[in-house]
């Protein structure tokens, strides 16, 4: 089976948030919990939900909910495990999507919430759950064709009847054939399991502004065009509006390799985030992990020049939580 990447890993989690866990742990069931205004506190548990700067967490120790405010000076450390979860450290705080365990240390404001000073988090096992959670249904798909590709050899063997040997030998490569199926049908599902749902295709999100940048053939710099909707859809995070966080996907045409187009999708998602950061003053906390999705989810076809250069693009949304935006 071929090895998940630390990106790879990156594209699972943000399918987990997408489904069971983060609808499961947004039950209004849950109460919130209250940390004592002005002493030090510590919590640790699952996102559940976000709000902008907002985190909820299933505590692990009362199974209750905290609210953990994330600022500009909360420090966010990624303990060093097996895998390299993201390319660039500095975007560690976009990492925060529902489903991610962390620990949070910090004070307690007025309104019972944790005003966390440090947030630390480890990937591995949040992106090991993830990975295998995926492969259930894919290494059932594998071991149905491998079963049928083995009992086609054995039929063709049985027709054949010429010698034992010949017989033996068949079933043999029958098997060969059922193994090499089997692989196939693993890295077709692992290939599948890229194209992954966001946390925008979650019902409780609501899409409020949203922008398509187009880059060139294997480039990933932002033109003048793509400054100016970039500038555009910024407009609305310093509009008043409570609670946004901003999701950037990043795609690539089909030209090249996998590797190649996975890389480019990855660096133009990286670039719009920096700019929407160090031009337009969207914190970095309020972005939702920039991610490349390489070719998946072409908007065209990748057969003609014109279509190659619509697929060759990133997806930017700016959301709210419609459970904590009545009305939104």
């Amino acid at each position: 089976m071929k090895r998940k990447t630390g990106n790879e890993f990156l594209r699972a989690a943000l399918l987990l948030s997408s489904v069971a866990v983060a609808v499961c742990f947004l039950s209004d069931s849950i109460r919130a919990g209250q940390i004592v205004a002005d002493k030090k506190g510590k919590v640790s548990g699952a996102i559940v939900s976000r709000n902008g700067e907002l985190i909820t967490i299933k505590d692990k120790k009362s199974g209750g909910s905290e609210v953990v405010e994330i600022t500009e000076n909360t420090k966010i450390v990624r303990t060093h495990g097996k895998f390299e979860f993201f390319r660039h450290a500095d975007m560690d705080v976009t990492a925060m999507v529902p489903g991610l365990t962390i620990d949070a240390e910090g004070v307690g404001n007025a309104k019972g919430q944790l005003v966390a000073s440090k947030i630390t988090f480890n990937p591995d096992t949040f992106a090991i759950e993830v990975a295998e959670e995926q492969q259930i249904t894919a290494n059932k798909a594998a071991a149905a064709q491998a079963q049928s590709t083995a009992n086609q050899g054995v039929s063709a063997a049985k027709a054949a009847q010429s010698s034992a040997n010949e017989a033996q030998a068949s079933a043999n490569t029958a098997q060969s054939s059922a193994n090499a199926a089997g692989a196939a049908a693993v890295v077709d599902a692992e290939a599948i399991s890229m194209v992954n749902k966001r946390v925008s295709d979650l019902d409780s999100y609501k899409t409020v502004a949203e922008a398509v940048i187009y880059f060139p053939s294997d480039g990933s710099k932002l033109d003048d065009a793509a400054k100016a909707d970039l500038a555009t859809l910024a407009q609305y995070t310093s509009g008043g509006l409570t609670g946004y966080m901003v999701e950037i996907a990043g795609y690539a045409s089909s030209t090249g390799t996998k590797q190649l187009n996975q890389k480019l999708s990855e660096e133009r998602a990286t670039n719009v985030a920096k700019y929407l950061r160090e031009t337009q003053s969207v914190p970095m906390r309020r972005i939702l992990v920039p991610a490349g999705y390489g070719a998946s989810h072409p908007d065209a076809t990748n057969s003609d020049a014109q279509g190659r250069a619509i697929n060759r693009r990133v997806e930017v949304k700016v959301l709210v939580n419609k459970g904590l935006n009545p009305g939104a």
